[in-house]
C-alpha cells in the first residue's frame, strides 16, 4: 500500500532521499507513521547507493512529537517499540542522515532531529523537549542529549522543557546552520560535500565516528525504556499528566 504519512522524495540524482513527515500541522509520530518509516528503513537496506535520508516535516512544522494517545497504558509500550526501532534501524542502516527543521520540533520530533548527523533550521526553528510538563520523560534525548550539547545543557532542556529558539541551539551545538530554506540548502550542501564520497565508504566512515554513540544506545535504551514503563509509569504523576494533557485540564500532582 502506498504511504500515507510519509512522503519520500529523491535527489541528488537518486543517491539521498528525503522523508517527508507528511501529516500536517503537527505530523505527530504516531503509530501509523513509524509503521511507515519503519518499513522504508528496511527497504533500504538494499539500497547500497545511497548516501544521505534528510528529514524533513509538511507544512509549516517539523514536528508536534509522539502521540500522547499513544502513551496511555498498555498502548506505551507498543508506541516506545515503534518509536525506539527507528532508531535501532536508523544505526543498522548506517546512513548519515540530516534534519531540515522548519517550525516547532518538539519531544520525539527533536529527538529524531538530534539523532541525525547534522540539523540544519530556519530561522523561526523552536526546539524542546516538553515531555516534564506532561510528567514523563524523553528516553532517547535521555541518552544521546549529553553527547550532542553535553550534560549540563542536555539536563537543562530535559529537566524544563523549555523552549529553544534556533539561535541558542546552534551555540548550543544541537544546530549546524540557520538558513531560510533548509531543505534547499541540504540539496546544495549534499551536492557539494557527499555526492563526490563513496558510499560505502560513507557508511563505514559512519558507522567509525559513531561506534560509542551507537554503542550507548545499543546498551542503554532498552534498559531506559524499561524504566520509563515499569517504575515512571507506575507512578500517579505520570499518568495524570498525560491524562490532564488529553484533558485540556490543568494536572493535580500527588507528591507538591
Amino acid at each position: 500500500m502506498p504511504n500515507q504519512k510519509i512522503r519520500v522524495e529523491e535527489f541528488l540524482d537518486g543517491s539521498a532521499l528525503q522523508v517527508v513527515l507528511n501529516a500536517p500541522k503537527g505530523n505527530l509520530l504516531d503509530g501509523a507513521m513509524l509503521g511507515e518509516i519503519n518499513a522504508l528503513l528496511d527497504e533500504l537496506k538494499q539500497r547500497h547507493d545511497l548516501r544521505l535520508i534528510c528529514f524533513s516535516g509538511a507544512g509549516s512544522h517539523f514536528s508536534f512529537g509522539a502521540s500522547v494517545e499513544e502513551h496511555v497504558g498498555e498502548r506505551a509500550r507498543t508506541m516506545l517499540q515503534a518509536f525506539h526501532g527507528m532508531f535501532y534501524r536508523l544505526i543498522e542502516l548506517a546512513l548519515p542522515t540530516v534534519a531540515a527543521v522548519r517550525g516547532r520540533c518538539l519531544g520525539g520530533g527533536m529527538e529524531l532531529a538530534a539523532f541525525c548527523n547534522w540539523v540544519v533550521a530556519a530561522p523561526g526553528a523552536v526546539f524542546a523537549q516538553p515531555e516534564i510538563q506532561l510528567a514523563v520523560l524523553p528516553p532517547v534525548a535521555s541518552l544521546i542529549l549529553p553527547l550532542k550539547i553535553g550534560q549540563a545543557a542536555a539536563d537543562d532542556i530535559n529537566l524544563t522543557g523549555r523552549n529553544v529558539e534556533a539561535s541558542e541551539a546552534k551555540a548550543l551545538g544541537l544546530v549546524d546552520r540557520i538558513v531560510d530554506d533548509p531543505v534547499a540548502d541540504v540539496v546544495t550542501w549534499a551536492e557539494r560535500e557527499l555526492k563526490p564520497k563513496s558510499a560505502s565508504s560513507l557508511r563505514c566512515a559512519l558507522r567509525a565516528s559513531r561506534w560509542r554513540f551507537n554503542q550507548l544506545l545499543h546498551c542503554e535504551l532498552p534498559a531506559v525504556e524499561k524504566f520509563y514503563l515499569d517504575e515512571l509509569m507506575a507512578t500517579h504523576d505520570a499518568n495524570e499528566g498525560l491524562a490532564a494533557f488529553l484533558e485540556k485540564r490543568k494536572p493535580v500532582w500527588q507528591q507538591r
